[in-house]
């Protein structure tokens, strides 16, 4: 008992950390479950038959691929124009003093702690007030105002952390500002661009309070679909495309981690 104490002991945070990780991982160990299953009735809830038949078609229920592709489409775009803003944004913030530069952190930062149905009721009323029909441009303004916090936040903390002497000695070097900035800076703040970038992609992504208070009649987006869905039984492939898009995320952190490995095993 007292050597399994002592183990115990020794690895007791990485015993937590895996607990942790089984516990977020578990319900999507479910959800891929139940993609293979064949429900008696409209509800995916119990076990009642092993079946491919979601996977093998999955945009067979009507209007969810539609669905799907919206919600791409928004998270790309609204991925792009936050990366960029909140890139500029954080190299401001970062690197220069200006007037207002408190106010302005302090606004930036304000959607990350403002509740976001406080933000989708004001978003939707200017757009009421300024007449803009909803739908796809008014859901890709508010992700794009929602996400921007989450990117500044990210790349302003690479940004800081960045040695300024790198940029230094690629002037010195006869560098011209564009060349410091394609070849030094950026690369530099690559990792936290690209980490404000999936994270912006996710947000946008899965959204649905905001998108439900600026979308249109006609702008279904995949997670109001799966909401709508469930009043009435959701269909085996929303566990389907909920199963891809996780593999999909698990082989992009692994393919991240792999050349992050590599890249420092070089240098």
């Amino acid at each position: 008992m007292s050597r399994i104490t002592a183990w115990i002991r020794r690895n007791l945070v990485v015993l937590a950390g895996l607990l942790a990780l089984a516990y977020l991982v578990l319900p999507n160990l479910v959800v891929l479950a139940f993609s293979f299953n064949k429900p008696a009735g409209k509800f995916n809830y119990a076990w009642n038959e092993f079946s491919t038949d979601a996977w093998t078609d999955p945009c067979g229920v009507a209007e969810m691929c539609q669905s799907l592709s919206l919600s791409l489409q928004i998270a790309v775009a609204a991925t792009v124009g936050a990366t960029v803003l909140g890139t500029m944004v954080a190299f401001a913030l970062a690197r220069y003093r200006f007037r207002g530069k408190g106010a302005t952190s302090a606004m930036i930062f304000l959607p990350m702690a403002m509740p976001e149905v406080v933000m989708a009721a004001s978003l939707g009323t200017l757009f009421l007030n300024m007449r803009i029909p909803f739908g796809f441009t008014t859901i890709l303004i508010a992700h794009i105002m929602f996400c921007l916090s989450f990117v500044v936040t990210a790349v302003k903390a690479r940004v800081m952390s960045m040695d300024p002497r790198l940029e230094q000695a690629a002037q010195d070097l006869y560098a011209t500002p564009v060349q410091t900035f394609l070849r030094v800076t950026l690369p530099l703040a690559a990792p936290g661009i690209a980490a404000g970038a999936l994270l912006s992609f996710a947000l946008s992504f899965d959204d649905f309070i905001i998108t439900q208070f600026n979308s249109g009649p006609t702008t279904v987006t995949f997670p109001m679909f799966v909401w709508g869905a469930s009043q009435r039984g959701i269909p085996v492939q929303v566990n389907v495309i909920g199963t891809a898009m996780f593999i999909a995320a698990v082989a992009l952190t692994v393919v991240g981690q792999w050349l992050g490995n590599r890249r420092k095993a070089v240098a």
